[in-house]
C-alpha cells in the first residue's frame, strides 16, 4: 500500500472511530469530510458505513490483543501485568473509543475475538483473587467490572491524565481501594 493511500486509511478509521462513537448514524461522507479524504476514497474501501465500522473494530481488536499479549498477564507478577495492561489499554480506548459490545451480530468472527480477550482478561481478574490481591470475598466478575470502569474512566473522563499516571491510579484503586484502612 503507497504510503499516502495508509495515511488516509489510518485517517478515515481513526476518525470513523472517533465519530461513530458520538453518533452510529454518521454518515460515510461526514466521516470521509473529517477525515479529509474524497468519500469516493472511503467507498472504493468501504462499501457501507457496517463495513467501515467492522474494519475500526478489528483494529481495535488488534491493538487490544496487542496490549494483553505485551502486559503478560499470566507470567509478570499481577502489579507488574495489571500496570502494562492499563497503561497500554488506555491508549487504545481513546484511539478507539467504540465499545467492542457493540459489534454487530453479522460479524461472528470479531465477536469470538472480543470473547476470547474477554475471557484472557476474566482469567488475570481471577489470578489476581487467586494470588491475594483482592480482598477476601470480593467477587471476581465484580473485580471485573471495576477494571473496566476504571479503566473507562481514565481514558474518557480524564483525557489529560497521561496513561502512565493513569494506570498508577488504576492499579492503586483497584488493589488498595480510595479508603483509608
Amino acid at each position: 500500500m503507497r504510503a499516502d493511500a495508509a495515511r488516509n486509511l489510518d485517517a478515515v478509521l481513526r476518525t470513523g472511530a472517533r465519530l461513530l462513537a458520538e453518533d452510529p448514524a454518521t454518515s460515510i461522507a461526514t466521516i470521509a469530510a473529517e477525515a479529509g479524504v474524497d468519500r469516493r476514497t472511503v467507498y472504493r474501501r468501504f462499501a457501507t458505513r457496517e463495513a467501515l465500522l467492522a474494519a475500526v473494530f478489528a483494529t481495535k481488536l488488534d491493538s487490544s490483543e496487542r496490549v494483553l499479549d505485551e502486559a503478560r498477564l499470566t507470567e509478570a507478577p499481577v502489579p507488574v501485568a495489571l500496570h502494562r495492561y492499563v497503561e497500554g489499554i488506555i491508549p487504545v480506548s481513546r484511539q478507539w473509543p467504540l465499545d467492542t459490545r457493540r459489534l454487530m451480530s453479522a460479524e461472528p468472527a470479531a465477536n469470538s475475538r472480543r470473547e476470547e480477550l474477554s475471557r484472557r482478561l476474566d482469567a488475570f481478574v481471577q489470578r489476581v483473587s487467586d494470588e491475594g490481591f483482592l480482598r477476601a470475598g470480593v467477587p471476581v466478575p465484580w473485580a471485573r467490572a471495576v477494571l473496566d470502569d476504571l479503566v473507562d474512566s481514565a481514558a474518557h473522563r480524564f483525557p489529560d491524565l497521561e496513561p502512565p499516571q493513569a494506570a498508577d491510579l488504576v492499579v492503586d484503586t483497584l488493589l488498595n481501594g480510595v479508603g483509608r484502612r
